[in-house]
């Protein structure tokens, strides 16, 4: 092969490459983290946590979407800096990682282990009750009823976030509210005592 690129001529600093291989390491140190990507960082992974507990009802995998969200938010944070509110792009990321999750079919590891959960002013026996329920709806329909009632964002806000429709977030709320009604239906008295 250098026999023939030798005998074209026009290529001599390919030749010159091939005689010395470049070094694939880089001397240079990486480039240090921009400044506002690591202040948004921590000022938000406790709220990004909490969300994804919230998605996932398991304080390790949740660890694990907030870890994967802060590096996608990375690696795009040129593009995620212009949006109009940082919050919210970080908050539609999560929700993406966790469809991901989901779609990927590696959810079914269990972790060993005690959850510690926050405390809570309602009684935290009701609050497991709900998160168990609200654990047994499909995917989409637990990411919207979160978004909706813990999250407490809008119609609007829930369909941009997934990218539906808002009618399809009106129809799927109202189908998870009456399947919620339907597994709780013995918890009633308590949830809406107070």
């Amino acid at each position: 092969m250098r026999a023939r690129w030798r005998q074209r001529g026009d290529n001599a600093d390919m030749l010159e490459l091939l005689d010395h291989p470049v070094s694939t390491r880089s001397s240079r140190p990486p480039a240090p983290l921009p400044v506002d990507f690591t202040h948004f960082a921590h000022a938000t992974t406790a709220r990004l946590r909490r969300s994804a507990f919230q998605l996932c009802h398991d304080w390790h995998l949740a660890q694990d979407l907030t870890q994967t969200t802060l590096a996608k938010l990375f690696l795009s944070w040129e593009r995620a800096v212009d949006s109009d509110n940082l919050t919210a792009y970080a908050q539609k990321v999560l929700l993406r990682v966790y469809l991901d999750h989901r779609r990927r079919r590696s959810s079914g590891e269990t972790v060993p282990g005690d959850l510690r959960e926050p405390a809570y002013s309602v009684s935290p026996e009701l609050r497991i009750t709900l998160l168990d329920a609200i654990a047994q709806l499909p995917g989409r329909d637990r990411a919207i009823v979160m978004l909706r009632y813990f999250a407490d964002h809008s119609v609007e806000q829930v369909a941009d976030e997934l990218g539906v429709p808002a009618t399809v977030v009106k129809s799927q709320t109202r189908r998870s509210l009456i399947k919620l009604r339907h597994m709780l239906i013995g918890d009633r008295p308590a949830l809406f005592t107070g």
